[in-house]
């Protein structure tokens, strides 16, 4: 009698990059065995366009615009903490009311990016409807990115010195309207998702990160906050007077996705109450300084336009801030800021020079990318879609 050996072998499969669940031009090579994950094995490159080195050859201003292509829906959070860096290296302050516009459209992306993230996430794991509201709430958003600076995606609003532009006459009113029907919204979202049983049962206990490894991993934002811990640099840090606000910061207790997703959802609702705080602070200062927007040091941020018709000191500064650009002595600086999707950090090392020497970029979707082995390692292929959707990946700041 002969004996037959049958050779096992686990399917090596590409997930991605053209996967409409990997977010972006993700490519991961699964090992399974059946339908389970025994190795994911993330690779990433195709996007990649050197935006750090690109930077060390422009001027501090031209390099703004570099920002709001990283996290291409968390546009201003990144002009944001690249501006602080920037006013770190010159040593300035701006003025208050600069920073509660800032605070406020800062609030606006986190909400732009939440929506994006869970109804994203949602239609990956089969829900459409929250889909259809979360865009139609977004496109309004975005009309107030563009009313403000004139560009629905990269705004290149938020700049060192305050930002470029005063805010359009009634945008706070239609700010505030918004504020109003968008909470309903939101419950509606909670509705829709929160007891449904397909959707508890794909995301409850699936993609659970232990406190101890979202540290080790270098987690941050909602990924860490899930998991247990409250940590918010929007406290720790209070930049731009967020300490004048009052806020809570949800946290999680299972550490899975489901944890993650009502995270989100609550965060959505804490941003319309530090923008409602927001609006109130600019009523006051609107009656004391309507103009105070940006520094008043025309070798830093554009002169009125209508200085520039009237005086030539103020045409010659704007045309030295545009082409020369700032000079900034040699310093170095490292800032981050609470981002949409976790710690977002910026290094720079100026070189007397109106360049900088070195600039890094500290992206937290790249941190959250390296746990995607071991949160799924044991995984349903199904549970991978979902994993992938709770990081909240866009891969414009990871292979920049």
């Amino acid at each position: 009698m002969n004996n037959f050996f049958t050779k096992i072998k686990n399917l090596t499969l590409n997930f991605g990059p053209q996967h409409p669940a990997a977010h972006g031009v993700l490519r991961l090579v699964v090992n399974l065995d059946g339908e389970i994950v025994a190795k994911c094995d993330p690779h990433i490159g195709l996007l990649h366009r050197g935006t750090e080195k690109l930077m060390e050859s422009k001027t501090y201003m031209q390099g703004l615009p570099y920002m709001d292509r990283l996290d291409y829906v968390s546009m201003m959070a990144q002009e944001h903490c690249y501006s602080l860096a920037v006013e770190k290296l010159l040593g300035i302050k701006i003025p208050i009311r600069a920073k509660i516009i800032r605070v406020l459209f800062l609030e606006i992306t986190r909400i732009l990016n939440h929506l994006l993230a869970l109804t994203c996430h949602a239609l990956d794991v089969g829900a459409m409807t929250p889909f259809f509201w979360g865009f139609e709430e977004r496109e309004k958003l975005m009309e107030f990115y563009e009313r403000c600076s004139g560009a629905r995606f990269h705004a290149n609003y938020i700049r060192p010195g305050g930002v470029a532009n005063d805010l359009p006459l009634d945008l706070i009113e239609d700010i505030s309207i918004f504020i109003n029907n968008f909470y309903l919204r939101i419950n509606e979202i909670q509705e829709i998702l929160s007891n449904n049983r397909i959707w508890v049962q794909r995301l409850m206990e699936v993609g659970t990160i232990k406190l101890e490894d979202a540290i080790n991993y270098g987690f941050s934002g909602v990924m860490v906050r899930g998991s247990g811990l409250l940590w918010d640099l929007r406290i720790i840090e209070a930049y731009d007077n967020y300490n004048l606000f009052t806020f809570d910061v949800p946290v999680g207790r299972a550490g899975d996705s489901y944890d993650r997703y009502l995270i989100r959802l609550e965060e959505m609702r804490q941003s319309l109450n530090i923008m409602t705080q927001a609006i109130k602070f600019l009523k006051y200062f609107n009656d004391i300084d309507s103009y105070n927007y940006c520094i008043n040091n025309n070798k830093l941020t554009p002169p009125n336009r209508g200085l520039m018709k009237n005086f030539m000191e103020s045409l010659i500064n704007h045309f030295k801030l545009y082409t020369e650009g700032i000079s900034i002595n040699q310093e170095e600086v490292y800032n981050v800021v609470e981002a949409p999707k976790g710690e977002f950090g910026i290094y720079l090392l100026s070189s007397n020079s109106n360049t900088p020497y070195r600039c890094r970029i500290k992206a937290p979707g790249f941190l959250h990318l390296q746990g995607l082995n071991f949160l799924s390692k044991g995984a349903y292929l199904a549970d991978l879609v979902t994993i992938i959707g709770t990081l909240d990946l866009v891969f414009g700041e990871i292979d920049r």
